[in-house]
């Protein structure tokens, strides 16, 4: 019989993971708020790669998320608006990139499946998969600078590996929504698929493909491919301080309150 193990113990949660044969799912389960991420989804979210990470049994994981508008709409802006730029730095941004990190190491194979939008920190999260899925509705943006921020979560150093410093920057600089279609076309996506259902069935069956090689090959292989990745930490560092100093700006603000009053921004560069 298949084991199952639920996060929290509870199919509520606003995480939940679970091992059925030779693979794993972790899953973002706060569908009313579009999967936006708390500090208690990312704690959960670094349980589920710790456990699963462990499994030696385990030879594949996909990351997804419940509801139809969205992967994930980014950190939750109501958790960390308030926050002042030190505590920003330690507890959110930090915290972010060690649990990211977490799952960009996990050992086996991660393939992150995406319908609806992945904005913000929900396209740092999906880009720490070694393959992304996803269907013609999805749409990804990096929106920051709409709100005098910067992608604080390993999206500038994850976007440019993936795509390059030339569409990392358009993106990047402009905050416009890129369609399923051109991020296919550009990179960003390995697969696309016309609905959920097609690409549900396409991931379980690329995992089942995956799953038959030797596993200890497979980790081996996952490990050879981050070695390039080692000159990111220097950006890491500078990518979370970037966060602060943003943050602390009068700009950063008006950011905040330009979006919870549902009105344009004006930015003044201070």
């Amino acid at each position: 019989m298949a084991e199952r193990v639920m996060a929290g113990g509870n199919a509520g949660a606003p995480v939940t993971w679970e091992r059925l044969g030779r693979t794993a799912r972790i899953t973002l389960n706060r569908p009313e708020k579009l999967n936006a991420l708390t500090l208690e989804m990312l704690d959960l979210l670094e349980g589920a790669a710790r456990e699963i990470g462990r499994d030696a049994e385990c030879r594949g994981v996909i990351l997804d998320a419940t509801g139809e508008k969205a992967f994930c709409a980014g950190a939750d802006i109501n958790a960390w608006a308030d926050l002042p730029p030190l505590e920003m730095w330690r507890s959110w941004t930090r915290r972010g990139h060690e649990v990211f990190e977490a799952l960009e190491r996990l050992p086996q194979p991660l393939l992150v499946l995406v319908d609806g939008i992945a904005y913000g920190g929900g396209l740092e999260l999906a880009l720490t998969g070694d393959l992304l899925l996803a269907t013609q509705r999805s749409r990804f943006a990096f929106p920051e600078v709409r709100v005098a921020a910067v992608p604080g979560w390993g999206g500038t150093l994850r976007l440019a590996e993936r795509l390059g410093l030339s569409r990392a920057r358009e993106m990047i600089f402009t905050g416009d929504p890129v369609d399923a279609a051109t991020a296919a076309e550009w990179g960003l996506v390995n697969r696309l698929y016309h609905d959920r259902t097609e690409m549900e069935n396409a991931a379980r069956e690329l995992l089942d493909r995956i799953a038959e090689n030797a596993p200890v090959a497979v980790a081996a292989t996952k490990q050879l491919l981050r070695v390039h990745q080692h000159s990111r930490w220097t950006g890491a560092a500078m990518e979370s301080l970037a966060g602060g100093l943003t943050a602390m700006t009068g700009d950063g603000a008006e950011g905040i309150a330009s979006f919870r009053e549902k009105r344009p921004p004006r930015f003044e560069g201070r």
